[in-house]
């Protein structure tokens, strides 16, 4: 009596398994890569983070979410806030445009001297 030689779903398993793990892992890891973009808008609570796609960049996503005839993307978990959008420093949460430039250290502000207090005539 011959055995048959017989893959089984066990081989078949472990091939579909490994195929899907890649599938779902790649996309992950290249979004990863990329640099996010931190969004926020006064009438959405918290900061909105974006992972540009490919030919994507921060402007354009910020250009999007600021166009009020703009539809059908999913930044922002499906906003429909239009308008109004800034881009914001992802650690700090404050506008991009307060960050001091690179390199540079902030400086502590002197306090205005008081006005002595003059007694009127």
């Amino acid at each position: 009596m011959k055995r048959a030689l017989r893959l089984g779903w066990g081989y078949v398993g472990i091939v579909v398994a490994v195929v899907v793990g890649l599938a779902v892992l790649v996309p992950v890891l290249v979004a990863g890569s990329a640099e996010p973009c931190c969004l926020a808008n006064d009438r959405y609570e918290g900061t909105c983070t974006v992972f540009p796609g490919e030919g994507e960049t921060c402007g354009s996503i910020l250009g999007y979410l600021n166009n009020p005839m703009s539809a059908g993307k999913t930044y922002c978990g499906s906003t429909r806030i239009r308008g109004g959008w800034v881009e914001v420093d992802c650690k700090t949460g404050k506008s991009a445009g307060q960050r001091p430039p690179a390199g540079s250290t902030a400086k502590a502000q002197k306090p205005a001297p008081a006005r002595a207090n003059r007694a009127s005539r």
